[in-house]
């Protein structure tokens, strides 16, 4: 990688602005350098002589208003010594309290007639809205004055849009302005990452001149301009690291992995009792051919619950069994693992099996039967390994590691994956697999140094699904007929899963919570949260305590599965649940993935909307699988119209996991998109997103492709060399390596 030149940008904010500013910058936003600071872009922006509608402010939330002053009184406070000032301001329609305790002396700014700036957390006193203490900044009275009489700078002046940047309880809107001014006025010239003919094609301003325009705008169009110069530099800087990336992985040498003509696969294939769909076909040449290339394969395989993943891998397996290399895959749960085991070693069939020895390794294995799967992976014998973190354990060697196979890939991170590869003498192949789908520009942005596969096409013989939304928060009565269809199911001999997002009360299932929304600078607070207490969860524990109460389920064989439980135990009830000595089975979200009971026809989801909308896909992909057709029941206590119950809404509208990805995307955003998180969480990104950027990350990809092809190590480039170690550190660079 070639040297990068120091930047004004990699400044550190202490420098620049002072100890104390940068300390509490850092606190309140972890921000360090000047880069950082300038990428706090403002989340909108006012003007003075706009009003905000005051009566609309939600309760709870922080916000930043432009408003006058109506009128200012002092009163003694009652039960206590001292004073209250009370400064009401308007906007015309609606009135805000200013309540400050102590403070008169603030009466001699807050004046009837100013305008500013006000900033705090919206409250209620005997029915009226109230900022309690609220931050403040009034605007140049010299201005407001000159400015009803026509001055021609004071209009400019009352028309220029006001940054109003994301704030803390510690540092307001106008704090962070204010610093970021004193960078700007002293910022020296800034190389741009994007290169001048690249610039001049798409008509895009220099970097320096739109950091100045999106902070201090003279008008609207300034920062709209302004911020597409600066999304489209971060799309070009994104995409210049995944494929350098990915030009980096395929310089590594790897062992093909060809099948013979007449070999293991082959016959494999001609056993097979139902024909492969056509996108099966159409992924399998893919992964043959990257199987039989001297680079190491690095594929993510994505596609509908049931539409046939693991049987694209296990051929992928057996390729590589035929050269004498061994597959591993990683589970993310006991309870997967040992399905998978079950499901492969089926599937092979008794001779196939017992020539590959599928072998299990799970953490919860006893010391004897872990030595024997230890010793049957080290000396070769097992060609086909399945198992769980303990896979990544310093004491297991694989012979010949020729293939890692990652299931449910966003339930790893990327440290963990990477463990596993580097088992291997020589890079293995990777191949990862996915039943959430993933939308276009997420695959382009998240996995833009993977080739994607997809599998739409369902085989034949999938049954249909029907999912309802029981809104209790609507129809509190209509608990107990979920219990009645429940045991309806049960009376035709068929079985059902209940769902719940908790063992007990307080815990949730470990290293398994549920996915929500993800809060950001750019999300305003829930304003759905009710300040009514919110129900208790649904727990397992709690739902097997009340199952005596309830009548229509007495005489049922009901049995609880968590993560609490041992490995035996859980593999126990699977077995049982799996033979159908078992009608309902209460778990959480263990269950979620590659669990397989053709005769499981009811998935209960209770507290729906505490999951995501892929999560609930997935639970809801559990059933229909054999010839009853599935029902899925999406319990929920959220309000209509609020985020929480728009998920579960999406979720019973369609079955088109794409389409629920787009939705999943839309609603969650994307996450930490580039370093170790994988989904959730504040995104990384600053301006762009992919749910809207699409066409613009691929116009990005292609010219960052021709850059790249010209100049693969950035010789001739070095300000974007800096801008991509500036956008991902060792650390981001290491993870996304891992993907």
């Amino acid at each position: 990688m070639v040297s990068v030149p120091d930047s004004p940008l990699d400044a550190s904010l202490a420098g620049a602005l002072g100890g104390r500013t940068a300390t509490a910058l850092q606190k309140a936003f972890g921000l360090r350098t000047v880069g950082d600071l300038l990428t706090h872009f403002p989340r909108r922006y006012a003007r003075r002589g706009e009003l905000t509608a005051l009566d609309q402010l939600p309760l709870g939330e922080s916000v930043t208003i432009v408003a006058q002053v109506l009128d200012v009184r002092e009163r003694t406070m009652r039960a206590r010594r001292g004073s209250i000032l009370e400064v009401r301001i308007g906007d015309g329609q609606g009135i805000l309290t200013l309540t400050f305790f102590n403070q008169a002396w603030r009466a001699k700014d807050l004046v009837p007639g100013a305008r500013g700036i006000f900033a705090g957390k919206v409250g209620d006193y005997r029915g009226l809205r109230q900022l309690a203490h609220p931050d403040y900044e009034l605007f140049d009275a010299s201005h407001e004055a000159v400015a009803g009489v026509g001055d021609q700078q004071a209009q400019k002046w009352a028309k220029q849009p006001i940054p109003i940047y994301p704030a803390s309880a510690s540092v307001a809107s106008w704090q962070v302005q204010k610093s970021v001014e004193v960078l700007l006025d002293g910022l020296p010239p800034i190389d741009d990452a994007v290169p001048a003919s690249v610039r001049a094609e798409l008509d895009l301003m220099p970097v320096s001149e739109a950091y100045e325009r999106i902070h201090r705008p003279e008008t609207d169009r300034d920062h709209l301009t302004a911020r597409d110069t600066l999304r489209f530099d971060e799309a070009f800087v994104l995409q210049s690291a995944l494929l350098q990336q990915r030009a980096l992985v395929r310089r590594s040498a790897a062992t093909p992995r060809r099948a013979a003509p007449d070999g293991l696969l082959s016959g494999f294939d001609a056993a097979l009792p139902f024909e492969r769909t056509g996108d099966q076909r159409l992924v399998g040449d893919e992964i043959t051919r990257d199987l039989e290339a001297e680079v190491p394969m690095n594929r993510l395989v994505q596609g509908e619950v049931g539409s046939g993943k693991t049987l694209v891998a296990l051929r992928a397996m057996l390729a590589v069994a035929e050269s004498g290399g061994q597959s591993a895959l990683l589970a993310p749960t006991e309870v997967l693992a040992a399905q998978h085991l079950r499901s492969i070693t089926a599937t092979l069939g008794p001779d196939l099996a017992a020539r590959l020895r599928p072998t299990l390794l799970t953490g919860q294995m006893t010391v004897a039967q872990r030595k024997k799967a230890l010793l049957s992976i080290v000396s070769g014998q097992a060609h086909i390994v399945v198992g769980t973190h303990a896979l990544i354990s310093e004491t297991v060697e694989f012979f010949d590691l020729g293939l890692v196979v990652v299931d449910e890939q966003h339930r790893f991170g990327v440290d963990q994956r990477e463990a596993l590869r580097k088992k291997g003498a020589t890079p293995p192949h990777v191949l990862v697999l996915t039943a959430t789908p993933i939308p276009r520009t997420v695959a382009m942005t998240v996995f833009g140094d993977l080739d994607v596969s997809t599998i739409a096409e369902l085989p034949t013989g999938r049954q249909a699904i029907e999912s309802f939304v029981v809104p209790l928060a609507d129809h509190p009565t209509w608990g107990g007929r979920i219990w009645q269809r429940s045991a309806e199911e049960v009376a035709k001999g068929r079985q059902v899963f209940v769902v719940c997002p908790a063992i007990d009360a307080v815990t949730a299932e470990p290293g398994d919570p549920p996915d929500g929304d993800v809060a950001s600078d750019d999300d305003a607070p829930d304003a759905d949260a009710a300040e009514a207490p919110a129900p208790e969860r649904a727990s397992v524990e709690g739902v097997m305590a009340r199952v005596p109460t309830i009548p229509v389920l007495q005489g049922l064989r009901i049995e609880p599965l968590h993560g609490r439980m041992s490995s035996d135990e859980k593999d126990d009830v699977m077995r049982r649940f799996a033979a159908g000595d078992v009608d309902v089975l209460v778990a959480t979200t263990v269950i979620e993935v590659g669990v397989d009971v053709p005769n499981a026809s009811t998935m209960v989801v209770l507290d729906a909307d505490r999951f995501g909308v892929s999560q609930l896909h997935q639970l809801r992909g559990r059933v229909g699988r054999g010839g009853h057709p599935g029902l899925c029941l999406l319990v929920t206590h959220a309000a209509a119209e609020t985020v929480a119950r728009e998920r579960v809404d999406a979720v019973a509208a369609t079955l088109d996991g794409f389409e629920l990805a787009q939705v999943d995307l839309e609603l969650r955003r994307e996450g930490d998109v580039l370093g170790n998180l994988q989904s959730g969480g504040r995104s990384s990104l600053r301006l762009l997103r992919v749910a809207r950027d699409g066409d613009l990350i691929g116009l990005a990809r292609e010219h960052a492709a021709d850059v790249l092809e010209a100049d693969p190590r950035l010789v001739d480039h070095p300000a974007l060399a800096a801008a991509i170690a500036r956008r991902l550190d060792d650390r981001g660079r290491e993870a996304m390596g891992k993907n």
